[in-house]
């Protein structure tokens, strides 16, 4: 075994928050299809100074929007990074992609899925595929909604979109944002607007949502009949009416119809420094998932602990409840996260992406491989699975697909801690000849019932141990 294990930053066992470790992921927005749960994400990238000092997060190179899913809701595969604006994104047309938001409907008896990204704050585009992962196209070469757009020529920020399929099928955009010259209270810049039965036009006149202090962030969510607008409040620094939402807090309005009118109402989740001792803007999405709800967020933990806060994000998940008559119960934001909602199975094969703690690891996309892989492995350095279900009759064995390295190694098998009991080792060794990629096994035993799964990395350090793709472990025959 390793001598010295590489400690978890920002996410800690058995913490749910922040959902990863080795990336960040801003603007959160949840698509629920078949039974996981994929979150799109501004893909907040560290910038440097001459010096090569890390500085303050300008945004204004951010072209990527990041994905991630779970079934479990602590587990997280990382799906990589969707490039979306510029030369080699989808949209070439666009120069930045901040704040997704993601929507599945059934076209012509086939299942579409279609990404809305705002190309700064000038405009909102979309892209389309035939999977919640991609690959994805521009099918409309242009801007779906811009300053021409009926009803929007008063927006301040055209940006920050959330989407809503109805129960009929028809699909609604809200959107906007900024607070005009000394209209703190009645900023009048948030909207809605009726989309095209292609899910990649928009038709009538986009209609106010009257938001008081509205900043940001739009959402959108329906439960028993009752539409949930929900939108981050700015920061004007006066005096503010009573029953008006504080500064930088996730506020919400509610209304019968999709487009209004809308009752407002009050905040639910303070901004992120109350909880977390580090300030910034507020940005959410509520969705359901199975008999649940949820909210994702962002809060800037990761860089916190990292030492780096300095406006790179990471999303964060919570339950949210509705009280009997409807309302939503406050949001106590937190590290703990939410409970697992089903067991790891490790008798399927799992992408090494799928991780619920990690420490030293990054990812990267393979393309022969098709797959987002976990790479910059080195001595000490592991991944973990929460709750993984070996059953009754346990392991007799476990596989990997690595790429062998030069350097070589071992993967060892922890329960419950990265230094666990010990129930199976994995020799990979070095290669004096071009990568490639193996299929390796070996023996387990101990491995039985629930526990937390870590994959230890050991070997020379300094000299790229491997790669790996995927694993599965052999279930003991009864």
């Amino acid at each position: 075994m390793t001598n010295q294990l590489t400690q978890a930053v920002g996410k800690i066992p058995a913490n749910g928050n922040p959902l990863v470790a080795h990336r960040y992921g801003a603007d959160p927005y949840a698509l629920v299809f078949g039974d996981r749960v994929y979150l799109y994400m501004t893909n907040d990238a560290l910038e440097y100074d001459g010096n090569g000092t890390v500085k303050e997060n300008t945004y204004s190179s951010i072209n990527k929007i990041a994905v991630i899913s779970s079934g479990d809701l602590v587990n997280w595969t990382d799906h990589g990074e969707i490039a979306v604006a510029g030369p080699e994104g989808a949209a070439k047309w666009a120069t930045q992609s901040w704040a997704p938001a993601a929507a599945h409907k059934v076209i012509d008896g086939k299942n579409k899925f279609f990404l809305y990204f705002a190309n700064n704050a000038s405009g909102i585009g979309v892209l389309s595929s035939d999977s919640p992962v991609g690959p994805w196209i521009d099918p409309i070469g242009e801007a779906l909604i811009l300053r021409s757009t009926p009803g929007v020529e008063a927006v301040t920020w055209l940006f920050d979109p959330a989407v809503l399929v109805d129960d009929d099928g028809k699909g609604y955009i809200y959107f906007g944002g900024g607070v005009p010259e000394g209209q703190f209270a009645e900023p009048g810049t948030a909207r809605v607007m009726m989309l095209g039965d292609d899910m990649t036009s928009v038709t009538g006149t986009a209609e106010v949502i009257p938001a008081p202090f509205m900043f940001e962030d739009a959402g959108i969510h329906k439960r028993n009949g009752v539409y949930y607008y929900t939108y981050c409040s700015n920061f004007y620094d006066g005096e503010r009416p009573e029953g008006c939402p504080p500064a930088g807090e996730i506020a919400y309005m509610t209304s019968g119809k999709p487009m209004g009118p809308w009752t407002y109402h009050e905040t639910i989740l303070k901004n992120p420094g109350h909880f977390f001792g580090v300030s910034g803007n507020n940005h959410h999405a509520i969705f359901q998932f199975h008999d649940a709800w949820y909210i994702a967020y962002h809060a800037q933990t990761l860089s916190k602990a990292q030492g780096i806060a300095n406006g790179y994000r990471s999303t964060h998940l919570n339950r949210l409840s509705h009280h009997e008559d409807g309302t939503i119960q406050d949001i106590e934001a937190d590290y703990k996260g939410v409970q697992q909602t089903k067991a790891l199975n490790p008798y399927e094969r799992v992408q090494a992406s799928t991780m619920g703690w990690s420490a030293g690891v990054k990812t990267e996309f393979k393309a022969a491989r098709e797959e987002w892989i976990v790479t910059d492995i080195d001595n000490g350095d592991w991944i973990g699975m929460s709750g993984v279900d070996f059953g009754s009759h346990g392991a007799e064995a476990f596989s990997a697909s690595v790429m062998v390295l030069e350097g070589g190694g071992t993967l060892e098998l922890h329960l419950d801690e990265p230094g666990g009991i010990l129930v199976g080792k994995l020799s990979i060794p070095g290669t004096n000849g071009p990568d490639a990629w193996v299929e390796l096994k070996t023996e387990v035993k101990g491995a039985e019932g629930v526990h937390h799964l870590y994959l230890v990395f050991a070997g020379e350090s300094g000299t790229g141990l491997f790669k790996l793709e995927s694993w599965q472990f052999t279930e003991q025959r009864g």
